[in-house]
């Protein structure tokens, strides 16, 4: 395939055998490019080590640790625990490995020690599946992003802590002082988790009913109670009430650490609920719960958004003719050159097949068209190799709705996706509004 853009964003080195390479490398690679990554394998150490070195340290670290037996089986009184210890030694210690080992190797535990004492993010036994392998190893890519803002809304006073570096952790704090209008504050917020001091607690019982029998109610939100002193009675009614966690708040830079690893499985959980796994775009799912919550801002700003649906022309075609191995190339490509073009504020997702949709935020529908319009000529420009000497370029179609004229996630998809239908039968490679305010070029 033509083009400098590197086609996937995480990357894995991986020290192995050689026999282990051969067997599963093909396999392997195909599984890793359906989840946006791609594999370099090493059998020789020194490689490997170096390939590390001059890595930025974003990608995953893999070793198997059968490799260094057959590696230097040659060395006469050569034990395990020494050639680990050379190994551990030799890596960069700025860097985080995941260690592939033996049923019988992972029965021993002062082998699991003396990895997860040095640089280990985790472990695996073997056999392992490559699809499962694979997916593993996502979810570490998860794992280690830095992660969307996850917004806190508190009834009470605030405990203490360091607001500056809980917002440098990407944790937004919204305070209220009002029990009786928090659940209309969480309505319009959407916040993650809620945190209701003890005496906030005391002075509205209600107050945690009637956020959790709302209809629209998140489930996964957590509702935590902050208990200024133990008191067992109060902590009993307060779960039965519908509380879903209690923390204490007498030490606030510990409640702060506590805040910040339950921020941390909260955006985990997000990603590998509403995430596509083959783009690490917002999946349907994703999409929704995001759009519904900007829609919300955008009132209490009043702020205009402008709701995009993309089709890419003719995928059917693309699939049977060059197989839906390339077709994924293609959904890749597009989803790359959508995301390198986004702002501060606006939504991605790859809502299913070969249909994307994007949200701009603060963005009219005439200013939405020209972006649109600009991304898709950026993808049109972009040269596929489809085989030697064969280059091939695509297209999408798409079509667009602004809310406040549509004032739900649902409403402006169906207008926008109404819009998109009529670009296709308009001759497909353009972009409709409701209400065009230029006119359309090829």
């Amino acid at each position: 395939m033509a083009g400098h853009t590197s086609l996937y964003r995480n990357h894995v080195l991986f020290l192995s055998h050689s026999f282990f390479i051969k067997d599963n490398q093909a396999e392997l690679q195909l599984h890793a490019h359906k989840y946006d990554f791609d594999i370099r394998f090493f059998h020789e150490l020194s490689e490997f080590v170096t390939a590390v070195e001059r890595d930025a340290a974003d990608s995953l670290y893999v070793v198997d640790l059968d490799a260094l037996h057959n590696m230097q089986s040659d060395l006469r009184d050569a034990r395990k625990t020494l050639l680990l210890g050379e190994l551990l030694q030799r890596l960069p210690t700025d860097h985080r490995y995941v260690y592939l080992q033996s049923v019988r190797q992972g029965s021993r535990f002062l082998l699991q020690q003396r990895l997860v004492d040095s640089n280990c993010l985790a472990y695996a036994e073997k056999p392992i599946a490559n699809d499962v392998l694979v997916d593993k190893l996502f979810n570490l890519f998860v794992q280690q992003k830095r992660g969307d803002l996850v917004r806190v809304a508190m009834l009470g006073a605030p405990p203490g802590w360091d607001e500056a570096a809980l917002r440098a952790q990407r944790l937004d704090i919204v305070y209220h002082t009002d029990p009786q209008t928090l659940h209309l504050r969480v309505k319009d917020l959407q916040p993650d988790i809620v945190l209701i001091t003890d005496a906030e607690y005391e002075r509205t019982e209600a107050v945690v009913r009637v956020l959790k029998r709302n209809i629209e109610a998140d489930p996964v939100r957590e509702i935590t109670l902050l208990q200024r002193r133990a008191d067992p009675a109060l902590a009993r009614r307060a779960l039965d009430s519908g509380f879903d966690a209690l923390l204490a708040m007498d030490d606030a830079e510990l409640l702060a650490r506590q805040l910040l690893n339950r921020a941390a499985k909260i955006r985990i959980n997000r990603d590998l609920i509403g995430k596509d796994r083959a783009t690490g775009l917002l999946n349907k799912i994703g999409l929704q719960q995001k759009a519904q919550a900007l829609i919300c801002r955008a009132a209490l700003e009043n702020r205009p958004l402008c709701f995009g649906v993309i089709d890419i022309d003719k995928f059917k075609t693309i699939n049977d003719t060059w197989g839906h191995y390339f077709g994924d190339i293609v959904i890749k490509r597009l989803s790359l050159t959508l995301a390198a073009r986004m702002e501060e504020g606006d939504l991605l997702s790859r809502f299913g097949g070969e249909e994307f949709v994007v949200v701009f935020w603060d963005c009219p529908l005439e200013q939405g068209w020209h972006r649109l319009d600009a991304l898709r000529q950026a993808f049109g420009a972009i040269a596929f190799e489809v085989k030697p000497g064969d280059v091939r370029h695509f297209s999408f179609s798409g079509g667009l709705a602004a809310y406040p004229d549509g004032r739900s996630e649902n409403e402006l998809f169906l207008r926008a996706d109404a819009m998109l239908y009529e670009a296709k039968q308009g001759g497909r490679n353009q972009i409709r509004p409701m209400a065009a305010p230029v006119a359309q070029t090829g």
